[in-house]
């Protein structure tokens, strides 16, 4: 048995035709926190804080416990099911009290990143027409800068310090009954909402993502398929707690699996060696990161580091670029398992362990989902044809993990579901063994020449070079082509732009890919423009492309 939810190997998994059944009735914090609370008692997870040095094991039992409390204290302050709380809490234990808690009573957390502005809470919290806002003291000052402007908001929790017109979080929780009866809540169904996420926004306003209860069923597909867990793993997975990626990476799945999570709160910025020794510290046997990371260790000497405890790596949001897959590999023995989802869905294609991997492809789909790759239309396309990643939707039973539309957002589910597909707005081929290999964004695609490219096949390209630290590519607007590619290149220390170096990066990435794709325009830049999350906001680029 693998935790409360037995799955089968890749191989029979993908034979079953009921691989996870759902409950009528499901509650993630009943159903899997408390029960393995009395059943299995063991770490849920350690808790590591670079700035004030905390060091501290929790239990289930310990969890239990405090979601109850905090649970109980929101039922005080008149939280009932279906209201929305807005939540700004860092990577400290209170997230998982709170996010249980919520999740025990009905309320629908709505995690926001740590990297919000006034202006992006105000946006989240009148979308959703939230109640209550839970925030750390930190984040104080931005509730109050808004506060006037949000009609909804009867009720703000401070974590961490006292302040005039809050709950202090910890004062309401000290005196708070740790035992909560399940019997006097209102009953939560598996297709009821149990938080909310906001997509990163890289064209548009971000859109409110509702997941209900059975979303943490479904990630037991990630945690098992993916990230290979079961009992006695150490999982680590760095992400903010705003991102639905916490809960691909620290929530769900890996508790389903048995297994402990390392919560560790980093200093700000990004503190390399701080990170690389955590692994032996604490015996961290999997674990994820953005390829950015990854690169990162690629530019150092890893061998001082005892990486000896690891023994699966996985990643995901964009494709790798070949060196720093090999050096993790030489530092650790991983390889590192890519792997594809959305905020609207769990992880739905990845290179399973003891798959062939091939580098560049995301992987295959995960048992549970009909996936392909198919024409605007919805007909399935054949082997190396260029299309939309789509889920089939009307089939017998709703696909595992899979949102069922956007809040309050008719046009963009009118254009995301259609012909019994969800079109994921990413495209993609499917090599004849089923490989899916990522093209891009469909808004992203550019059409030069007759020719459709991958902006990420150019900038995978352009950061194989030595002076390249980071690149975007974009479409720009040409009377003959159609459109032109056109990159903007931040240069590694050291290397000078210029026209010199514009013709040394064109004539090198038509030496890594098809020559028709080479950057016809080069600007070199010092920064990029991004969304909260990270990620480039290529409509900003084009714009800036086509207004010049």
């Amino acid at each position: 048995m693998t935790g409360f939810i037995d799955l089968p190997d890749y191989a029979s998994a993908m034979m079953s035709d009921n691989l996870l059944p759902t409950p009528e009735l499901y509650n993630f914090g009943f159903d899997l926190i408390d029960k393995r609370a009395v059943e299995r008692d063991k770490a849920a997870f350690i808790y590591v804080d670079a700035n004030t040095g905390a060091k501290e094991t929790y239990q289930f039992s310990d969890l239990s416990r405090a979601s109850n409390r905090f649970a109980n204290a929101l039922q005080e302050i008149g939280a009932k099911k279906g209201d929305f709380a807005f939540l700004m809490i860092p990577r400290i234990p209170a997230w998982y009290e709170v996010m249980i808690g919520c999740i025990k009573l009905g309320v629908i957390a709505m995690p926001g990143t740590n990297l919000l502005q006034p202006k992006d809470v105000e946006y989240r919290i009148n979308k959703a027409r939230a109640r209550f806002a839970i925030v750390t003291s930190d984040h104080a000052e931005k509730i109050e800068a808004i506060r006037d402007r949000c009609p909804t908001l009867e009720t703000v929790v401070l974590i961490g310090a006292a302040r005039e017109g809050w709950i202090e979080y910890e004062a309401a929780c000290a005196t708070a009954n740790e035992i909560l009866d399940r019997a006097d809540l209102e009953v939560t169904r598996s297709d009821e909402t149990m938080l909310a996420y906001f997509t990163s926004g890289t064209t548009g306003f971000p859109k409110l993502v509702p997941r209900n209860h059975d979303y943490a069923i479904a990630h037991a597909l990630t945690a098992r398929y993916w990230q290979d867990l079961g009992e006695g793993d150490v999982h680590w997975t760095l992400s903010d707690t705003g991102w639905a990626k916490a809960a691909w990476g620290k929530l769900f799945g890996q508790w389903q699996m048995g297994a402990t999570i390392l919560l560790y709160n980093p200093d700000p910025g990004f503190d390399a060696d701080a990170h690389l020794k955590l692994f032996a510290q604490y015996g961290v046997t999997t674990f994820c990161a953005p390829p950015t990371i990854f690169r990162i260790f690629a530019q150092m000497d890893l061998s001082p580091y005892d990486l000896s405890s690891l023994r699966h790596t996985v990643s995901a949001g964009e494709p790798l670029n070949p060196e720093a897959i090999r050096a993790w590999n030489d530092a650790t023995g991983t390889t590192i398992h890519d792997g594809y989802g959305q905020t609207e869905t769990i992880n739905i294609v990845a290179n399973v362990p003891g798959m062939e991997i091939r580098p560049g492809s995301m992987g295959k789909p995960l048992p549970g989902l009909n996936i392909d790759i198919v024409d605007d239309d919805g007909s399935r396309l054949g082997v190396d044809e260029v299309g939309n990643i789509a889920i089939r939707t009307d089939g017998p039973a709703w696909p595992p993990g899979l949102f069922s539309g956007y809040y309050e957002d008719i046009a963009a589910n009118s254009s995301c579901f259609r012909n019994g597909w969800y079109f994921t707005g990413d495209i993609a081929a499917k090599d004849a063994d089923g490989y899916i290999w990522f093209v891009g964004r469909a808004d992203d695609l550019i059409s030069s020449s007759g020719y459709r490219i991958s902006p990420f096949e150019v900038e995978s390209a352009l950061i194989e070079h030595e002076a390249v630290a980071e690149s975007a590519v974009v479409g720009k607007k040409d009377d003959m082509r159609g459109e032109i590619v056109k990159a903007y290149v931040i240069l590694a220390e050291g290397f000078q732009g210029g026209t010199v170096m514009e013709k040394e990066l064109q004539d090198f990435v038509k030496t890594i890919t098809a020559p028709y794709k080479y950057p016809r325009e080069i600007v070199f830049v010092t920064e990029l423009p991004k969304t909260i999350s990270g990620k480039i906001r290529r409509v900003e680029l084009r714009e800036m492309a086509n207004a010049q």
